[in-house]
Parts: C-alpha cells; sequence; structure tokens
C-alpha cells in the first residue's frame, strides 16, 4: 500500500547559518537539537535520505523546513525563502516519485509571503506551505498575518502547523528551574512545542478566522497538538466567543491531523472520533522520530484501520486533500 508521509523535515546550510547569525542557538533552544546525526539527516536531499526511507517502509516524503523555519528573519527572509524552495524544487524533480514539498515562506514579511506561496504552488508544483506559530510577537490569528491564510484558502492549499518554542518569559515561568538540559526539553520536545502548536490553533479557531476562510484547512501534528484530547473542555468558551459554530465543528470542517511518528492505536482511535476517518493522514516526523526498521510500514499493518480507511490514512486523504495543488 502506498504510503505517504505528510511532515518530514529538511534544512540548509542557508537557514542554519542564518540561525547562527541571529544567535538563535541561544534564546531558541530547538535550534541546539539540530545537531549530530539529525543535522545530518535534515541536510540530505538524496541517497541518504531515500535510503532511510525504504528501511522504515515509507514511500514519498513530503517536505518542509524544520523548525523556527524563517520565523525570526526580517526582510532578508524572502530571498533566502526563494533560494531554499528552488532548491527544494530541483530535489523533487530529481525525485518525484519519492518526493513531496511545502512551501518554505517569509513569514515576517506577510504580502511577500504570500507571493512566494502562489509561486511555489502554481509554478513549483507544491502541496501547500508549514508556519511555526508565532512571528515574532505576533500569534498567527494576528491581523497582520491574514494574507498568508487567506492566499492558502484561496489556493486550495493545506497550512501545517508546527510546533516551536514557547516564548522566553512563558519558558522561564512554566519550563524552567529544573536543570538547564531539562528546562530545554520541557520546553521543547517534552511539552512546550505541542502545547504552542495547538494553542495557535485553537486561537484561530477563536478569532474567528475559519468563519472569514470557511475553506482554509489546517493540519496539526502529532494527533492533534493536545486540542483533540480537550475538545469537551473547549466547549464552555463557546459562551463568550462570537463564532458560528461550535468549536467541535471547525476540527470536523477544517482540521486535518496527523500522527508525526508517535504510533499509537488508540490516539489514532481518539483522532478519528473528533475529526472522523477522512482527516487522519500519515507522517513519520523525520528525522526526529526515526526508528531503524520499518515502523512505519508496521504502524500501518496494527494501526487497527482495513480497507478503505486504512488506504485514505496511507494516501488517499493526503491525495485528496492536495488534489488542486501542484502537479500529481
Amino acid at each position: 500500500m502506498h504510503l505517504i508521509g505528510i511532515e518530514e523535515h529538511f534544512l540548509t546550510p542557508e537557514i542554519d547559518r542564518a540561525w547562527r547569525s541571529l544567535g538563535l542557538e541561544q534564546t531558541d533552544p530547538s535550534v541546539a537539537l539540530h545537531a549530530g546525526t539529525w543535522h545530518g539527516r535534515l541536510m540530505n536531499l538524496a541517497d541518504e535520505r531515500l535510503a532511510l526511507m525504504d528501511e522504515t517502509g515509507l514511500d514519498v516524503q513530503v517536505l518542509s523546513l524544520t523548525t523556527p523555519a524563517l520565523h525570526d528573519l526580517g526582510v532578508e527572509s524572502v530571498d533566502i525563502a526563494k533560494r531554499t524552495n528552488d532548491t527544494l524544487a530541483a530535489a523533487v524533480a530529481r525525485y518525484p516519485q519519492r518526493f513531496q514539498a511545502l512551501a518554505t515562506l517569509p513569514v515576517s514579511q506577510p504580502e511577500a509571503a504570500a507571493l512566494e506561496l502562489e509561486r511555489c504552488i502554481d509554478e513549483l508544483g507544491f502541496k501547500g506551505t508549514m508556519l511555526c506559530g508565532r512571528v515574532g510577537s505576533r500569534h498567527l490569528d494576528d491581523p497582520a498575518l491574514m494574507p498568508i491564510l487567506a492566499q492558502a484558502e484561496s489556493l486550495g492549499v493545506p497550512v501545517l502547523l508546527h510546533p516551536r518554542v514557547p516564548p522566553p518569559a512563558v519558558r522561564q515561568a512554566y519550563y524552567g528551574g529544573i536543570s538547564p538540559a531539562l528546562d530545554a526539553a520541557l520546553a521543547t520536545y517534552g511539552l512546550g512545542w505541542h502545547y504552542d502548536a495547538g494553542l495557535q490553533f485553537l486561537r484561530l479557531v477563536l478569532a474567528g478566522t475559519f468563519d472569514r476562510l470557511p475553506r482554509l484547512q489546517v493540519i496539526l501534528g502529532h494527533w492533534g497538538e493536545m486540542v483533540l484530547f480537550y475538545i469537551e473542555r473547549f466547549a464552555a468558551m463557546e459562551r463568550v466567543a462570537s463564532l458560528s459554530r461550535p468549536i467541535a465543528d471547525y476540527c470536523r470542517a477544517n482540521l486535518y491531523v496527523t500522527a508525526s511518528g508517535m504510533f499509537l492505536p488508540h490516539y489514532l482511535a481518539r483522532a478519528a472520533a473528533v475529526v472522523g476517518h477522512e482527516r487522519l493522514l500519515f507522517s513519520t516526523d523525520f528525522p526526529y522520530q526515526y526508528r531503524a526498521g520499518g515502523d512505519a510500514r508496521a504502524f500501518l499493518e496494527r494501526c487497527g484501520l482495513a480497507g478503505r480507511a486504512k488506504a485514505a490514512f496511507a494516501h488517499g486523504n493526503w491525495q485528496r486533500l492536495t488534489r488542486g495543488a501542484g502537479v500529481s
């Protein structure tokens, strides 16, 4: 069965240098995580990556820039994004049966980002884009960032909301004071990343973004970044929110959910109960969740789905979601 992973990451030397020229490794602990074996795997868009895909049983990777992407860069990110997307397009052209792509955007320049997204979809054949939460002090529901989301809706392509580290004040207040290593872990892959990404989606709902952009489709990794497990509790906010529909309805109409390498059948079952089987997507969160052996294919076989539901999870839902984007 054809298996497509929709959250699979890369990095370029230029972006790595740009992060370090800003000193981001001092302020964003996730930058320091992109080291060692992970660093090499992020940089590789050829034989090594393909070999690891074969080992785990993945047929296609949908490539996206790893966190924190270009969210902390300024006007220089416009040209960096174009060069990155051209590099990515070349990789897809070399291996069209193995790679697809999500656009890298200069998000601090929203109008330029909207234009670059249009170029990536219409000219380069990309499938959507990925955003890493806050842009400076602005959350994704900030009106200044609306051109990016409006462009995605207009083009009919999804937006993957990827985690990024919470701001320093939040890290100090909620994730600090244990030890430097544990503080960083707790604020990133331990918990902070996932609360932050889920919060971005919830803010989009509460701010009425999906009422204004009803066709916008958003993807959350890690089985919904906590959101799906508290959907009943979120309903209490409907008393004070000026929304057109119940909060759960936005999850069923505007949200897709992917595994991100968390291969747990009971999490899949919970996600399906909230958003429906037609909104489940497969992913391995390469290279971070890579494990030796055929674990991706093995999870597909034991995930609890069969027949059309299994095929939809493996590839069909993604193909349907992106059928109007780029080239097949």
